[in-house]
Parts: C-alpha cells; structure tokens; sequence
C-alpha cells in the first residue's frame, strides 16, 4: 500500500493504468459492481484525473437492487441466479443504459466465505462488459474460479480482473 491510500497497490496501479488508457481514448467507463462491493470504483476514484473517464458506478449487492438500478430482468436472476453470465451481462447493459458512459463492466460473484454452491463455489466470478455503439447480440462475458482465496482475496482478484476489461484493445488486439 501506499502512503495515501489504503488499497493495496497492486489495485492501485492497474486502475492507473484504465484511467490513462481510457483518458487517452476519450471513453468514459461505467461500473455496475456486486460482490466487489465498489472496490473497482474506489481503486479509480483514487487516481488524479479520472474525473474525466469515470461516469459513475452501480452498487447492486441485492437482487432488488440489480432489478430496480439496472433492470436486470427478475426472469434473468430466477433463470440464470445472480452469478451467471446472463444476469452479469444485463448489469453492463443497464449500467450502459443509465449513463452516458461509452463502456460498462459489470462484476457478479461469491466472494465467501458462504453463499457457494457445487456450481458456483466460493470464489467464482462472472465479468461482462458492454459497449455504446456494439453489436447488443454480441455478448463480451467471462466467467472465473478464483477459488477460496478468502473474501478479500475474491474481491481483490475480481478487481484486478474488471479494471482489465475496462482496458480500451491495444493496437492489433480485438479486446482484452
């Protein structure tokens, strides 16, 4: 950690890195996070200057929340459950919607140390990010397994992992 912060720097960094890629580019960035809990919208908030990148962020830790701030479908979430690839894609495309950001990340998981299933165990996470302008049925979604890495260490990885899609394709690359 550094002196003036209190996350870890290894957060600290990556977010520098979105906020500079994405002030480069000229896209504002969105956020709808659950199990993070805001993390990834305190790690950028903690960079001078990202002011003029980051539009807002979306707290949803309830489903309620997920129906009512982004209106993620109640069919989508009794369907698919909260951690699914489905409901974290209709959280990008609702936090989308309800800025005026030119991308979205959404984080949906089980950051521990209950709540796991034998499908969907501590530690799993699903990503997705949502762009203005994109092919809608072209869904930008991943799913990972951290493990039981405690709860700090899910939500810390799921940072790391979402800072990275927020990231705009380097040259020659279709997207991170």
């Amino acid at each position: 950690m550094t002196m003036d912060t209190i996350l870890p720097t290894e957060l600290v960094e990556a977010a520098r890195k979105v906020v500079e890629a994405n002030l480069a580019a000229g896209r504002r960035v969105a956020l709808a996070e659950s199990c993070t809990g805001g993390l990834v919208a305190a790690a950028l908030t903690e960079i001078p200057g990202s002011s003029e990148m980051f539009e807002c962020g979306f707290v949803t830790y309830s489903n309620d929340a997920k129906l009512s701030m982004l209106r993620v479908s109640a069919d989508v979430i009794e369907t698919f459950g909260a951690v699914s690839v489905a409901t974290a894609w209709s959280m990008a495309q609702g936090a989308l919607e309800a800025s005026g950001a030119d991308i979205a990340v959404a984080i949906t998981g089980v950051a521990g140390p209950g709540g796991g299933s034998e499908k969907k165990p501590v530690g799993t996470v699903v990503f997705a990010r949502a762009e203005r302008g994109a092919d809608p049925g072209h869904v930008v979604a991943d799913r990972k397994d951290f493990g039981d890495l405690g709860r700090g260490g899910v939500r810390l990885q799921a940072a790391l992992c979402a800072l990275e899609l927020l990231l705009p394709p380097s040259d020659g690359d279709d997207a991170p």
